[in-house]
């Protein structure tokens, strides 16, 4: 069974049950290298792999903002 979500605004399909790590790990990214949020909330990286993602949620990834 698969559910549609959209990963930075592109829509996609994913197998349910499938949790923000496994989606992440798919991305061709490094995982490190990615911040991410899920309809609109910030996901620390430690806590990607309890996020199990829904029908018609709404993953963003992005560049972390790091300054000195």
């Amino acid at each position: 069974m698969t559910q549609q979500i959209t990963v930075n605004g592109e829509s996609r399909a994913i197998a349910a049950g499938t949790t923000l790590a496994e989606l992440v790990a798919t991305l061709g990214q490094a995982p490190q290298a990615l911040a991410t949020a899920v309809n609109g909330e910030f996901v620390a990286r430690d806590a990607r792999a309890r996020v199990q993602l829904r029908e018609g949620d709404a993953v963003f990834t992005f560049q972390p903002i790091t300054g000195g």
